[in-house]
Formats: C-alpha cells, structure tokens, sequence
C-alpha cells in the first residue's frame, strides 16, 4: 500500500515524529507498516485511498495524548483522534486530510460507575458491549442505550450525535461532563469537573460560565479522554408495538398522528418509520430477487414484502417505566390509530421477572444492521444522507418522493427511514452500494450531491455525513455568507494555531491547511 504524507511533511519529518511518538507508548504502539495502515482505511468509501493515513499511535492514557498532541505541534503532524473508528458509513477510521496520522484511543478502557446516580464516566475506548458486560457483571439495575452498529464506542458515538432505541437514545444528550486535551496538550475538565474532585462532575452539566460540552462534538477543538453519560434505571416494565403498514403514502398520515404525541411526551423515545428495505436487507440478498441493472421494480418489491409479511413502512414504539404508565399510555398511542388503514399491529410486552429481552430496545448491544451492507453483493459498502426535517407529514411525503425519485434515477434501491424527534424529523437514508461494479461506483457521487442540493432547496441540512461530503454539508449552512463556518475557523485558529488536530472535520479547516477544502 502506497505511504501517502500530509502537505508539506517529508518522510524523514513524519519518521523523527513516529520515533517520538514511540518514545512516549512504546515502539509496539506505534502502527506504521501497510497492514497497519490497512486496518485504518474506510472500507466503505468510494475511494479508500482518498483518507489513507500515513500511521497510527495508540495511547494508554490521557498523560500519553498529552505528550503525543504537544510531540505533534513540534513536528507539524496532523492528528485524527478515532475511539473505536467504526463509524461505518461515515468514515470508519479514516482521517479526513490524508497522509494524517491516526489517533488510536481503543486502548483507553477505563468505566467507572456511580450507582447511586446512574452515571457512567467512560474512556473513548469502552465500547457498548464493554459496557453492557460491566453492567451485567456488576449486576446493576440500569439500562443502556445503543445504536445500530453496537461495535463503536459510547463516547465516540454521543460525539459525533448517534442515537438508540430507548428513551436516552438521544445520546448527545446524556453527556454530562469530560475531560478534554485540547490542541496544544492542556488537559481540562469541563463542567463541574472544572472544581478538583467535585462529586457532582456527572449530575450537573454546566458548571459556572460557558458550558463547553457540545462545542467537542462533531469538532475539532479537543480530545475527549474521559465523558459522563447519564445511563436509563431498568425500568419495571417495557410495553409497546409493531405496526406495518401497506402504502408509501401513508408516511404523511402516520408522522401527523404520531408527531403530537411525541411533542406531548405520550412517546418518549424516537420512534423510526423504515422502509421495507431496511427489514429485508437483514433477511436477503438482492440476487436473490433480480439480476438487472437499475432500481428494483414494483412487482419484484412486491413479491419481496409477501414473502417477509412487511409493510412499505414499519413502526416500532416502546414505553418505558412503572407498568401503570406503561400501560396507560399505550393505550393512549394505540388509541390515536382508531379507524386508520394499517397491515398489522402487534404488541409487545417485557415486566421485570420476564427473560431478558435481547434487544437493542432493551438497550442490548446489536450488530445485525450491518448486514445491509451485503445487500447488492460482492464487497458491499453504504454512504448515509440524513437531513433533518420539521415534523411534519406533508413535508415528510414531499421529501420522502423527491429522494425516492433520485434513487430511481440513479437506479439505486432506496433504503430510508424517518425517526421522530420532539420537534424534528431525521430522514435517515442509506446509499447502499457494490464496491466491485464499477459501474454502480461510478454513479454514488452524482447521486449523493444530488440528494444533498434537494434537500437544501427545501432548506434541509444534514446531521453528520461522510468525511468526502463535510465540505459540502458545511457549505450547505449558508446564513449571512456561512457566518457560522467563519465562526468556527476563528475558534479552531485561535485553539490550534497549528492545524495539528483533525483538520476539516465537519468542514472546519485551521489556515494550515485551508488550501486542502474542497466540495
């Protein structure tokens, strides 16, 4: 595999750095041959070679990334912090500016758990099945949330705003304190773990003055090396229902009757409309089904929807807590489907005492959705396109149809959901994708910026992309000519006045390297 470098790095400067870095973790820890930087490609991207690193190093501790970030401002190295790097769809492991090296902070481990608060303070490393085994091991009575690729990291994933299956699924927001090495090495803590030894660091978010928590998220600013995350207490009893549903259109009825009970609080969690797809894939193969180029027909997706017994679009929903309430309001949601066309209702009921649900709705770790990938075959990959919507049915339909359209266009299979917010929808769409047809390669770049220009004529942005599309994603915020990108430039300047740490995630370049934006 070719060694690629960062802009104006030598290879024998990249060598002086690495033998400094090893100095501080250990020659072993320092990962620079081809199979090592194998291992730190994105797998899935159209062009892995695009975000090659030219190393990776591996920390033990915070002390450790302290000593490597100030290593990395004497020798001009780009740094590009990954926890678990299994952000798949989004990057994996791959630095956005190529020739960086990799951050690699798996080794990073460290759970320490208060049980009388439910709080966890966890290292980038603890990964959700790290976490769910301390749980059950230490046999404590609280409940996780997790997305659908368990594999990743706790932290990493609140970090870049993943989100689960249960009522704290919005993971960004349980974070409740860190501690952060920002780009020339300080070690801080924010929050209340600003005071030494404060014993409320993981109950009160904000401390005194600003409240830095949300601005390491989805930046470039720091390194997080420890967080807080609030954890769900098991709840006495989870209740709730399947719905299938025959018609495309009917996604515009279903989000207006679902909406106002999310705003009201009767739906705690975020319920996600998914396609049929998004059932299928797990259970077939495309080759299965049809071996032509372009989009599936109607009648092949038929045939597919009997054979499984789904819907165009499924729902799932759960309620969580004393069964009183669990049971008073699933009455209230099922009620509010009186007299409307639905495939099929089924309930779903767990109390404590049952056999354990394994399920990611019972904050159980879960991998299975990564089997999408395999859909078209051969090397499978996906890209995803998330735009956030106002809740809202029509609008839902109007943008579900427009990107419906463009998968047909581009004869792709469409792969979509809509998951609820209180006031928002995320259209979660997966652009699935076979990386031995070249064909089909040759048409994902088109396809993908045409899906972002749609969505930004209805002024739709995206929630987090792909390292290839963060350029344009942040380009797409446009308010008083991209004032907020403007902002963002000033702080990553004024906080890393090298350039060394994660050079344009999510668009944000420092000067250094502002020569490498592109869209």
């Amino acid at each position: 595999m070719q060694r690629y470098l960062p802009p104006g790095l030598t290879a024998s400067e990249m060598d002086r750095a690495l033998r400094a870095f090893a100095a501080v973790v250990g020659d072993e820890w320092v990962l620079a041959t081809d199979t090592d930087r194998d291992t730190y490609l994105d797998h899935f991207a159209v062009d892995e070679s695009a975000h090659a690193p030219a190393a990776a190093v591996a920390p033990f501790s915070a002390e450790e990334v302290s000593a490597i970030v100030k290593l990395a401002n004497e020798f001009k190295v780009p740094l590009w912090p990954i926890s678990r790097g299994k952000n798949f769809g989004y990057g994996g492991a791959s630095p956005r500016l190529r020739g960086s090296v990799v951050l690699d902070l798996s080794r990073m481990k460290k759970i320490e758990f208060d049980i009388e608060n439910g709080t966890a303070l966890v290292e980038p490393g603890v990964g959700f099945y790290d976490l769910y085994d301390y749980i059950q091991e230490h046999k404590l009575p609280f409940w996780m949330s997790v997305p659908g690729n368990s594999w990743g990291s706790v932290v990493g994933n609140a970090l870049d705003r993943g989100v689960g299956y249960t009522t704290y699924g919005d993971h960004t927001s349980r974070i409740c304190g860190m501690e952060v090495v920002l780009p020339e090495g300080e070690i801080v803590r924010t929050g209340m773990g600003a005071m030494s030894n404060a014993p409320t660091w993981q109950a009160y978010r904000y401390g005194f003055g600003p409240a830095w928590d949300q601005m390491f998220v989805q930046s470039n600013y720091g390194i997080v090396t420890k967080m807080g995350m609030w954890l769900m207490p098991a709840p006495e009893s989870m209740l709730g229902f399947e719905i299938e549903f025959d018609k495309a259109d009917d996604l515009e009825w279903i989000i207006d009757v679902v909406g106002p009970l999310r705003r009201e609080g009767i739906v705690q969690q975020a319920p996600s409309i998914g396609n049929w797809l998004r059932a299928a894939a797990v259970l077939t193969s495309r080759t299965e089904w049809y071996d032509k180029p372009g989009a599936l027909p109607e009648s092949v997706i038929d045939a597919i929807r009997k054979r499984f017994n789904i819907g165009w679009w499924g729902l799932s929903t759960r309620f969580y807590g004393p069964l009183d309430i669990t049971e008073a309001t699933s009455k209230v949601f099922e009620r509010a489907f009186n007299g409307r066309s639905v495939m099929s209702m089924k309930r779903v009921r767990w109390e404590q005492g049952d056999p354990p649900e394994l399920s990611a709705w019972a904050g159980v770790p879960i991998t299975f959705p990564l089997q999408n990938a395999s859909w078209h075959g051969g090397r499978g990959g996906h890209v995803g396109f998330s735009p956030v919507l106002p809740m809202n049915g029509r609008r839902a339909l109007e943008q579900f149809h427009r990107t419906y359209d463009r998968y047909n266009e581009f004869g792709m299979d469409y792969h979509g959901s809509f998951a609820l917010g209180e006031r928002h929808i995320t259209n979660v769409n997966q652009v699935l994708f076979n990386k031995d047809d070249k064909d089909m390669m040759k048409r994902v770049d088109g396809f993908f910026r045409a899906l972002v220009n749609d969505a930004n004529e209805k002024g739709y942005g995206e929630y987090r992309t792909h390292l290839d599309y963060m350029d344009l994603v942040a380009n797409t915020y446009d308010f008083n000519d991209k004032a907020l990108l403007r902002l963002n430039e000033r702080v990553k300047n004024a906080l890393d006045p090298n350039g060394i740490l994660a050079p344009g995630k999510s668009g944000i370049w420092p000067t250094r390297y502002s020569g490498e934006r592109h869209s």
